[in-house]
């Protein structure tokens, strides 16, 4: 019977082993996780749009928009693509806002209707959305996923859009600012 009782007390404290060595490995691996420094700063580093819209304006040939911005907002892209594959040259920048609101802008120039309808594929008019008079409005249509707001603006030929998830005061807000750069 004694070696019974020896050969539990070894089964028992294995398992005891493997717990304590479990509870051991956990304990590091918490004290690690809570050791090490974490970066938690902004990955996207903001751009000089107004630079790099001059630089656009001269490789274009005309001026492309380079917005002064609202209070917080920011650009965290900017691009010129003056060889698409659709023929027509435009210009993009998003901006993000302080509470992480995003709108992008595009300026394209010499659009043909194709172009223009291919860029507002799927979205249908908003007429509940108030701003300037001058832009067509629009939301995603049924089975569009797409940023929930899109408005379009033509011009002399030429094609401006606002998209995003920003409020509706504050697409009028850029749309301000579009349609006063477009006028100097």
């Amino acid at each position: 019977m004694s070696e019974d009782s020896a050969a539990k007390h070894r089964a028992k404290q294995t398992v005891i082993n493997l717990l304590l060595s479990l509870a051991a490995s956990l304990g590091v691996m918490l004290a690690i996780i809570l050791i090490v420094p974490r970066d938690d700063s902004n990955r996207i580093k903001p751009v000089d749009h107004i630079a790099l819209a001059e630089g656009a304006s001269a490789a274009a040939g005309r001026p492309v928009l380079g917005l002064p911005l609202p209070e917080g907002w920011w650009a965290n892209h900017a691009t010129w693509v003056a060889t698409a594959a659709d023929g027509v040259d435009y210009w993009e920048v998003g901006f993000v806002g302080p509470k992480n609101q995003y709108i992008g802008l595009t300026q394209a120039f010499e659009v043909n209707p194709t172009w223009v309808a291919l860029r507002s594929a799927g979205f249908i008019p908003d007429s509940s959305t108030t701003g300037s008079a001058n832009w067509l409005k629009l939301t995603p249509g049924p089975n569009v996923d797409a940023d929930p707001i899109l408005w379009t603006l033509e011009t002399n030929g030429d094609f401006v859009s606002l998209e995003g998830n920003a409020t509706a005061e504050e697409f009028s807000e850029f749309a301000e600012l579009v349609e006063k750069e477009l006028s100097e």
